[in-house]
């Protein structure tokens, strides 16, 4: 049996982590190589693209993708997760109105500074800031330059805002809910997160994570697997037919292609630094195009 490859629209449930949920789909299917782009709490639920296979080596490809959220803020308290799941530190009674809360959403759209919550995977010397955390240890954040396309109201309530974001890379909700509630003059968390949409990864098309448990205990059952270039149209991409193409490739070796057919590409993407080669609808190569020279960096085959 052919070893699988490809990527999975994986709809992750609440209370479970992502590295739980794929090691339910590892075990099931005994799936060698497997790994997730972009981590959710476990008290989010939503989407998790799954690589399978040589796709974990693209994973870095979905990471820079929008992602889109709905998440609810409850005003009044701060807690230490930035979430339901901790426990209350600050409270406050000043609770924002509707136009209080749609007229500070422009300070928070663009490119702007933010602070992780101190429970959260960034890494300080080495070290998990969670696990910093879980032992009392005392250390410091710094902010990072993040970047969030578009924020709306969506639904409010006299205590709790529901919002839809679009937001980039290492972007976390829970500190723009404590950072927009601390610009309101009050405190605030995050009682439910959903992502619906990572780049082309989207909700109406996901599978939740049970009901691919159901699908059978092979990994030829599992009939939802997407190809590895087919979650990655946003680029420039040149399907390889030569058979002799694909064997110097494998070997690492720079191939001639016709580069006036990669004009023909949906991507907005220009860049000839960062080019996919697929073959059969799998991406058997990334690298740069030195005018009609493909020089690879990574090899997929």
């Amino acid at each position: 049996m052919n070893v699988i490859q490809g990527w999975i629209n994986l709809y992750k449930p609440t209370k479970i982590s992502s590295f739980q949920a794929i090691n339910k789909i590892k075990k099931k299917f005994m799936i060698k190589k497997i790994g997730h782009a972009g981590t959710l709490d476990p008290l989010a639920e939503g989407i998790l693209p799954i690589a399978l296979g040589k796709a974990t080596k693209l994973i870095p490809y979905v990471n820079i993708r929008l992602k889109t959220y709905i998440f609810t803020i409850s005003w009044g308290s701060q807690t230490s997760t930035d979430d339901s799941e901790g426990e209350i530190i600050f409270q406050s009674h000043i609770i924002p109105n509707f136009h209080e809360i749609k007229n500070s959403i422009k300070y928070f759209i663009g490119n702007i500074k933010q602070v992780p919550p101190k429970y959260s995977a960034v890494k300080i010397n080495g070290h998990r800031a969670y696990a910093l955390k879980r032992k009392e240890k005392d250390f410091e954040i710094l902010p990072k330059i993040v970047f969030l396309n578009n924020l709306k109201i969506i639904k409010h309530e006299k205590s709790k805002t529901t919002f839809i974001a679009e937001c980039g890379k290492g972007f976390y909700i829970r500190s723009l809910a404590r950072d927009l509630a601390i610009h309101l003059n009050t405190y605030g968390h995050i009682s439910s997160l959903e992502r619906i949409k990572v780049g082309h990864f989207d909700k109406k098309f996901s599978i939740l994570l049970d009901d691919l448990l159901k699908i059978g205990q092979r990994q030829m059952e599992i009939n939802c697997v997407k190809s590895t270039i087919s979650m990655l149209d946003d680029i420039l991409a040149y399907e390889i037919v030569e058979q002799n193409d694909i064997k110097n490739l494998s070997f690492g070796r720079s191939i001639k292609i016709n580069e006036n057919l990669l004009k023909n590409s949906h991507s907005r993407n220009t860049d000839k630094n960062t080019i996919f080669l697929s073959h059969n609808g799998n991406v058997i190569s990334i690298g740069k195009l030195v005018g009609n020279l493909f020089k690879p960096n990574k090899i997929l085959i």
